[in-house]
């Protein structure tokens, strides 16, 4: 979606990748030149950009490397981050709250245990490269078209099937997304007014009931959400996030309620969650029952009976 943008304003882009993610999306629309970063940037030698935007760096040893070749080639630097550089969260906070760590800052496997603090390391690499000419861009969770993960769009193609489905919690659970499409737009903003910095970039914080609505009016089904005590889950075995995407579990709900506030002061907009729910489903056209993450038909059948059950 950045490579949409900067082309949809008029910019020659010229990508650097390993071609193995849908090569041929922008052929005839940008420069591809096909490549690793690791050890393989030398193809990139006597080069010059405006700016370079850096989408895929987890590792500081080859963002140092992508950094120094960079450094006396372009004018500005985007290092796409993550706000899981924060161990904790609480409600509303900002950019000046602490940062992961590493026993071993020389570790190369990136996990669930070892990603905010790798990413941590990659910004502080890329401002001692650069001072001053770097944007930090500490994503949220990004959704839209185009997005392989189903984090998201597993609840707005369960509604689109229709029928009784099973929601966590209730719905004032906090959620907190960012369409790529408008993270793209405010990061080709900064390029351009030459913003640079550190922000957390997400979306405005809503909630899960509002997401199943919004869902809901997009597709016109008669879906209805069937609420179950996070107890009751998690006693049957239904695993926070990957069986029931957006669920947090009650001490980790506050990752979904950071502040914005600096990035919408640098400009950052974003659209409604009906846009992007329609958007997403006239993209995703992958059955519900391959998806990457959320409850099987089966589990979830037998669940709302066990719960009608109960009740």
């Amino acid at each position: 979606q950045i490579a949409r943008a900067c082309l949809d304003d008029g910019h020659e882009v010229t990508l650097f990748n390993r071609g193995q993610t849908n090569p041929d999306l922008f052929t005839g629309q940008a420069e591809v030149i096909t490549g690793d970063r690791d050890g393989g940037l030398d193809i990139l030698q006597g080069r010059s950009f405006d700016a370079c935007i850096d989408p895929s760096g987890y590792v500081p040893r080859l963002v140092r490397d992508s950094v120094e070749l960079m450094k006396d080639s372009v004018n500005h630097y985007t290092f796409i981050s993550t706000i899981s550089v924060y161990p904790e969260f609480v409600a509303g906070q900002d950019e000046s709250a602490n940062l992961a760590t590493l026993e071993d800052e020389n570790v190369e496997e990136v996990d669930e245990t070892t990603y905010g603090g790798l990413k941590v390391l990659c910004e502080n690499v890329a401002e001692a490269v650069m001072p001053g000419r770097v944007l930090h861009s500490r994503s949220g969770l990004i959704v839209g078209p185009y997005d392989p993960t189903d984090r998201f769009s597993y609840w707005p193609l369960r509604v689109a099937r229709g029928g009784d489905y099973i929601a966590p919690v209730g719905p004032d659970m906090p959620v907190q997304v960012i369409d790529a499409r408008d993270q793209a737009d405010w990061i080709l903003k900064c390029i351009k007014n030459g913003t640079t910095g550190i922000y957390n970039v997400t979306g405005p914080e809503t909630n899960l009931g509002a997401l199943l609505e919004a869902s809901s009016t997009v597709t016109g089904t008669n879906a209805r959400p069937v609420w179950m005590s996070e107890e009751f889950l998690l006693e049957n075995e239904v695993t926070p996030w990957l069986d029931l995407p957006m669920w947090l579990p009650e001490e980790a709900k506050t990752m979904m309620q950071v502040s914005i506030d600096r990035a919408a002061a640098e400009g950052l907009t974003t659209r409604p969650l009906d846009d992007t729910i329609r958007d997403l489903l006239e993209w995703h056209h992958g059955d519900p029952e391959q998806m990457v993450l959320g409850l099987k038909a089966d589990k979830e059948a037998e669940l709302l009976t066990k719960w009608a059950g109960n009740s």
